[in-house]
């Protein structure tokens, strides 16, 4: 399945389309239920050295300086891949984790109750072993993810 995100439909910072290029934003893509998923935070270093945690697509003004920076500079379907792709790790975290319930549940109520005694084990293997593999899995991916070099807006206000 290939998710296409940003490709004409846009819309303005409260919400109506096609309000004109200074304050469009790509749509998000669309969650589970419907609603529109909200990405992470970038971070926003100015240089002047003030840092803010800024939404996609959204713009700031440094208070220090006055600079404007906006994260739609970011291509949306770069920024929305690598959100797709945290995702994906956190289902597959919660997949393997429900699959490990399943298993003892079937055995459990097939098999009775003595094989919940392994469950101490199969804890202590999730939390020793495979949580620390996983968490430096992730942790490397966001280390090497891409940065982008955002330019200050120039002053458009009349």
């Amino acid at each position: 399945m290939r998710l296409i995100v940003g490709e004409g439909e846009r819309q303005c910072k409260g919400g109506a389309p096609n309000c004109g290029s200074g304050s469009l934003v790509p749509w998000p893509p669309l969650g589970p239920r419907g609603s529109r998923v909200r990405g992470a935070p970038i971070t926003v270093r100015c240089d002047c050295g003030d840092v803010r945690y800024v939404p996609y697509g959204e713009r700031w003004t440094c208070e220090q300086c006055g600079r404007r920076w906006n994260t739609a500079q970011i291509p949306a379907e770069a920024y929305w891949g690598i959100m797709r792709e945290m995702r994906r790790y956190r289902l597959s975290v919660m997949g393997t984790a429900l699959a490990i319930v399943a298993v003892f549940a079937l055995l459990g109520a097939f098999a009775g109750g003595r094989f919940l005694l392994l469950m101490p084990i199969v804890l202590g293997f999730w939390f020793l072993w495979y949580m620390p593999l996983w968490r430096r899995k992730v942790r490397r991916r966001a280390r090497n993810l891409p940065r982008w070099q955002l330019r200050p807006e120039k002053d458009v206000d009349p």
